[in-house]
């Protein structure tokens, strides 16, 4: 006797491949930045071009000079609102 399956039933359940995928939606000027972008890191993909900003920026605000400007930013914003003095544009 033979095995019956299903079409189009996953049958391989250990081999469970969980895909994160989500849509983005840029307007005129941030597909203006992508594109530049795209040329500068040399990647013509929209998709592998964000995935690569992606890690650019992480490693970048995770460096320590980085991570030590934001929250020297942040102590002085706290510090303003305490203060009563009217933010700076």
């Amino acid at each position: 006797m033979g095995l019956t399956q299903e079409p189009f039933r996953k049958y391989n359940v250990e081999e469970k491949q969980v895909k994160d995928i989500f849509t983005v939606r840029l307007n005129e000027e941030e597909r203006k930045i992508l594109n530049i972008c795209k040329k500068l890191i040399h990647q013509p993909k929209d998709s592998t071009c964000l995935k690569t900003l992606a890690w650019i920026g992480s490693k970048v605000i995770h460096e320590d000079k980085m991570t030590y400007l934001i929250d020297v930013v942040f102590k002085n914003k706290r510090n303003n609102e305490r203060s009563g003095i009217v933010e700076i544009e």
